[in-house]
This record gives structure tokens, sequence and C-alpha cells, in this order.
């Protein structure tokens, strides 16, 4: 890691660049919370062909640590989807649920380290210290608990502590990214109230588990990557690179997602689905193309692919017109 540098709300950190001599390893891991969507779609095939034109491993991840959003059987449905398009995967899938003592581990090392405290503060009791919004909409923790549980108070949840520090990376897409962690999130929940372990300490034991080197993934997420890297940092983990792409919105401008009652992906019109998918990603798709087999797509799809041509863009309504 760099050396620190101060900046403006506490101490500058730059992750460091991922070791670009190791084998690339990317991967997709979508939540099994409903059906792919066009928006699941369009992520899956930048992971692919960012992963395939690098002659690179892609490996598939089911991330259902969050079992009370999980749907029986979406997560089989979301593999033969795949399949059905043409995708092809490194190795067997992962699984989160099957791998709950792993994340056990890597929190009861936080734990002796004294990286992760034990919280008793329930949501409106949070709530009522009136603390800001944090990036992703939920509150800034106050830090209540920082210093210890109060009497007679038991232990809800294990929160990580972040520092007053200014976390940045830069995007192979989205560009140069910077976050301070205690002013934007605050200290966040590692273990929750319910029992389930949060998505940052899967996916962080998740990339290094399975050596991944260059995480390709939705723009709604690059908010969360600053705390990842810390996390990262704090269990001895490796970073990988990463780049944010556009998400796919309605009309209205939200995410496509279950909430917003995305409707699943038609198998039967792979073709014209994947060369929508190539362009919203900037991938202009010859005529030629479109019309020729699945597989002649995907080579051409392969040998095509440039992440510089990816739009710098936080969503994107299908229907806009992308910058050339």
């Amino acid at each position: 890691m760099s050396e620190n540098k101060k900046a403006a709300g506490g101490e500058h950190d730059t992750a460091p660049v991922s070791d670009h001599k190791r084998p690339y390893r990317g991967r997709f891991a979508p939540s099994p919370s409903g059906p792919l969507h066009f928006g699941s779609l369009v992520a899956a095939v930048g992971s692919y062909l960012d992963a395939r034109s690098n002659d690179g491993e892609w490996l598939l991840r089911i991330e259902d640590v969050d079992q009370p959003r999980t749907v029986p059987g979406a997560a089989d449905a979301i593999l033969r989807t795949l399949a059905a398009f043409g995708f092809e995967w490194d190795g067997e899938v992962l699984v989160q649920s099957r791998r709950l003592d792993f994340y056990h581990a890597a929190l009861v090392r936080l734990q002796l380290d004294g990286e992760v405290y034990p919280c008793a503060c329930s949501r409106s009791e949070i709530a009522a210290h009136a603390p800001p919004r944090s990036v992703d909409g939920g509150l800034v923790y106050p830090g209540t608990c920082r210093a210890g549980l109060a009497g007679g108070r038991a232990a809800r949840a294990w929160r990580l502590r972040l520092p007053d520090r200014t976390v940045a990376f830069d995007d192979r897409v989205q560009g140069r990214h910077q976050q301070n962690l205690a002013q934007a999130v605050g200290d966040i929940v590692l273990l929750r109230a319910d029992g389930q372990y949060a998505y940052q300490l899967a996916v962080v034991a998740d990339d290094a588990a399975q050596g991944i080197t260059a995480v390709v993934r939705g723009v709604d997420l690059l908010d969360s990557t600053p705390r990842q890297i810390w996390l990262q940092q704090r269990l001895g983990l490796p970073t990988p690179s990463y780049a944010h792409l556009p998400v796919v919105t309605n009309a209205a401008g939200e995410k496509l997602s279950k909430q917003t009652r995305a409707a699943a992906v038609d198998a039967s019109a792979s073709n014209a689905l994947l060369s929508a998918a190539l362009d919203f990603l900037g991938q202009t798709v010859p005529a030629k193309v479109r019309a020729g087999s699945l597989s002649d797509l995907w080579r051409w799809a392969i040998a095509a692919w440039s992440v510089e041509r990816v739009p710098a863009l936080r969503g994107v309504f299908p229907g806009q017109r992308l910058p050339p």
C-alpha cells in the first residue's frame, strides 16, 4: 500500500494495484432473489468478456448469504439461463450458504485483532440520534457501542471499525473514486442481529478464497468498494482490480431488479438480447454478427471487447442514446 497522505476529513489511503502477473480470474455473483433479468445479463456479459478477452477464467458464485431474500429455485434457474445463453464457467459453482463456517472464521480473526466490536443498538435507537444518511441510503452509525456495551445491554450484531480515513482506488470504467469511510458509512455490521453474515464480509472472503484478480460488476456496488478494500486490508487479503459497469434502469431511473419488477430474460431471444447488452456496454455489434449464430456472436464479442468503450455512467435507460 502507498504511504498515507493527508486529506480532508482524515488520512488518505490508495488501494494497491492488483498484481497483473497473476493469471486473470473473474467472476459473476448473482443473488438468487429472482430470475435473471436484463440488468443482470449486462453484468454477466461484461464480466465474462473481460475474463475471456484476457485469456482468463470466469467463475460463478451464488450469493445467497442473505437467506431471507433468497427465492427457492432461483439459483438453479439462473444457472440454466446462463447456460442457455452460451456462458461457459470454470470449476464448480460456489454457494455462499454452504460457507458459513468460513465467514465465522474470518469474523473470529477480526474479533481477535480488535477490528470488530459487539453492538446492542436497534435501528430505532440509531435513528433517534438523527445521524446523516450513508452513501447507500442507510444511516451512518453514530458509534454508540464503540467503547463497549452499556450495562445490561446484550450484543445484537458485530460491527467493523471504520476509521476517519479516505480510501481511494482507480476504477477501470468509472475512473478515480475515493470515500471517507467514517463520514460516508460509519462502522458497518458484519454479523447481523438475525444471525446472517453481511454481504460485505462474505464477498471479501469469497473473492480471496476463489483467487479473484479482477471484479467486473454493476456500478451500484461502487460505493461499497472502499469499505471492502479496508476489510481486505484488515484480513491481510489481496485487492483485485475493479471495473464498475453502468446499471440498466427503467424509464423512471430505477435500477432493474426484482423490487422494480424486472422481467426475466428469454433465452429464445439470446442473440438479440446479447447484442442489446453489448450495445449497452458500448460494443457496437455489426448487423452480420447479429444475424449469425450464437457461437459466432460470442467469438466476435470476445475478440472485440474493449473495457475502454464502456460508458463511464452510473445508470442508463436502454432507450437512451449511448455516447460513441
